[in-house]
């Protein structure tokens, strides 16, 4: 079926997902301006305060998979609505943790949080895969996956304006600060729910075991039988490691007299620049993608954020805070390129694949927590070692990785 009679099919729906992924990204990123906040307000060490993120990105490991199996049983739009309502009842969490200044109450908040964000990441990135032709289902990912960086571009605004202020009331008032901003983002979300509760959506249905040996692809018995699909959860896993790396030691970096010499406040508004190239990227790499294979993309923007961070460790200085924050341009077109790369001729396994994919996530958690002990132990710096390393990895999955096995040309994504 030619393209065009896609478009005012599927135009609609996709607009309306575009306000999923801002606020998924809103909400992930303000994790990057907890992580400084919360270390001084508990006076807690890099590891510590990396417990954050760990709470956070460990309810992707434990809830994708199940994610998965409510989607397939009940459906993209109804997955959608039930982690919208979870990630509300998470925001509402935040006022009991700061009322009781308990840190632990926080890592709870942040985990049930975070399983709403799961569900919706299990839901909606396969859904906008499937809203269109596969061919350009990585342009199409990119582009509402722009919107998810938008978020990601003013979370770290609205939270040094409204989270990192100097208090001198003492610790319970800078505990407090985070009240009022989880409790709008609680009210929005449960909005949200209603109206894509209210929706008529698309009904997208994955294919039957005999749909695709008619179009020729070998029979499958389990999602973890496509190498291609446990290599793109293994480059999911460390691109969310290094990305939510760097964005969580960022601030503490440009804090440094030989590094930014900045204040927190500052550091946090600066943050929004790393958040903002990748929006831009992305917005730019839904156009290319039209034009050059995806994999291709993803494995030059790889080996770049190698040689930025190689040359942020080297060198040092302010040339180390501009290269870092440049990393966020390269960053932009990573998830979802990998994403749609990795669902690639999935068919009937496209859900459980997705929730494969969103436990991968779980990079988040580790990766970080690494790069805090080598932190605490060689310096902040020298850390950054990390995310080079997974870079590597994606470089590796764009040039090879990606590829399907034993499917047949018209199935699979233009990778040359």
């Amino acid at each position: 079926m030619p393209q065009h009679v896609h478009t005012p099919q599927y135009g609609k729906p996709l607009a309306v997902l575009t306000s999923l992924f801002f606020m998924w990204g809103l909400i992930t990123s303000l994790n990057d301006i907890l992580v400084p906040h919360l270390k001084g307000v508990f006076s807690l060490s890099y590891v510590q305060a990396a417990l954050v993120q760990f709470s956070f990105f460990t309810a992707y490991f434990i809830v994708s998979l199940p994610a998965g199996r409510l989607v397939q049983a009940c459906g993209y739009q109804r997955g959608i609505v039930a982690g919208l309502c979870t990630a509300g009842i998470g925001c509402l969490l935040f006022y009991p943790a700061a009322a009781s200044l308990s840190y632990p109450a926080f890592l709870g908040a942040l985990f049930v949080l975070a399983a709403g964000i799961t569900v919706l990441q299990v839901a909606a990135n396969p859904y906008v895969t499937r809203l269109g032709p596969a061919k350009t289902a990585s342009s199409r990912l990119n582009l509402t996956q722009a919107f998810n960086a938008l978020g990601t571009t003013v979370a770290p605004l609205l939270g040094a304006m409204l989270i990192l202020v100097d208090s001198h009331d003492g610790a319970v008032a800078e505990a407090s600060a985070v009240q009022l901003p989880y409790l709008v983002l609680a009210g929005l979300l449960f909005a949200i729910a209603v109206v894509f509760a209210l929706l008529r959506l698309p009904a997208i249905k994955d294919e039957h075991p005999q749909q695709a040996v008619a179009a020729g692809e070998v029979v499958r018995h389990s999602v973890w039988q496509y190498r291609h699909l446990v290599l793109g959860a293994v480059a999911i896993f460390v691109y969310v490691g290094a990305e939510v790396g760097i964005g969580s030691f960022l601030v503490s970096l440009m804090e440094q007299p030989d590094i930014g010499g900045l204040n927190q406040a500052d550091a946090g508004r600066l943050l929004a620049v790393y958040w903002g190239c990748a929006m831009v990227g992305r917005f730019l790499g839904s156009v290319v993608m039209r034009h050059v294979a995806a994999s291709k993309v993803l494995a030059c923007n790889a080996l770049l954020s190698v040689l930025l961070i190689a040359v942020a460790v080297l060198c040092g200085g302010k040339l180390a805070m501009y290269s870092l924050l440049a990393v966020g341009l390269c960053n932009s077109i990573m998830f979802p390129t990998i994403f749609s790369l990795a669902l690639n001729g999935l068919g009937r396994f496209t859900s459980a694949g997705s929730g494969v994919l969103c436990m991968a996530i779980v990079g988040g958690a580790l990766m970080p927590l690494l790069q805090a002990a080598l932190a605490d132990s060689l310096g902040l710096l020298l850390s950054f070692v990390v995310p080079l390393l997974c870079y590597l990895f994606i470089f590796y999955y764009g040039v090879a990785g990606h590829k399907p096995r034993h499917t047949t040309p018209d199935l699979a994504l233009a990778t040359s």
